[in-house]
């Protein structure tokens, strides 16, 4: 068995990371900006279509990692009804938006999300914090999830703007990623994940699982 590599054993981001400088650059100056409105128009529209073709009904949203509440109009937009709910891990942000604060890692709800949503956070915990996170995802979802997360494979294809990508952050490797959602999630592709606990039959061809 290799060794784990140094900055795996290293422990998660802390929350002096997510201070007003770093959303200053990566959310709120136009220049270094890793959100792109047209982008995640496009990305609503695709896992919000694909859950009601898939008829998961979507009334409690979790946005966890919510950071700036990108999600929250593109709920709005296509599931009306819907509750919206942000957590966040960074002071700053709960005390400018109004999050709850709370951690992918151990936050707890008393009854589960139809959509989980977990965008651009896993990459920042270190391993073990990342496989308590992906077990509690399985816990936090009843309907589905979408998760983006960059993976070490990533890195080494060169598909990533390294300008915009915080180099802080860990490069696990996407296996580590699918072992741990395995227990809890069927994979859909496009960062879609169903809950095992959802009642959406899948034909065998929508499901990744054996890919």
């Amino acid at each position: 068995m290799q060794p784990t590599p140094r900055n795996e054993r290293l422990k998660s981001a802390s929350e002096t990371l997510f201070d007003e400088a770093y959303y200053q650059r990566f959310y709120f100056d136009k220049k270094t900006s890793v959100a792109d409105p047209q982008h995640l128009e496009r990305l609503g529209a695709f896992v919000c279509s694909y859950l009601q073709y898939l008829r998961v009904p979507v009334r409690r949203v979790l946005d966890v990692g919510c950071g700036i509440g990108l999600w929250k109009d593109v709920m709005a937009r296509h599931f009306p009804l819907a509750s919206y709910h942000g957590v966040e891990f960074s002071p700053y942000l709960c005390e400018r938006f109004g999050w709850e604060r709370g951690s992918v890692v151990d936050y707890r709800a008393s009854a589960p999300f139809d959509l989980v949503i977990c965008q651009g956070v896993l990459p920042y915990l270190g391993t073990a914090d990342l496989k308590r996170a992906l077990h509690n995802l399985g816990q936090l979802s009843c309907g589905a999830m979408y998760l983006e997360a960059v993976s070490r494979e990533d890195w080494e294809q060169g598909i990533l703007d390294e300008d915009l990508t915080d180099p802080r952050m860990f490069r696990h490797r996407a296996a580590l990623y699918r072992r741990g959602l395995d227990t809890g999630f069927t994979p859909l592709g496009g960062g879609l994940w169903l809950s095992r606990e959802a009642e959406a039959p899948l034909f065998a061809l929508e499901s990744l699982r054996n890919a």
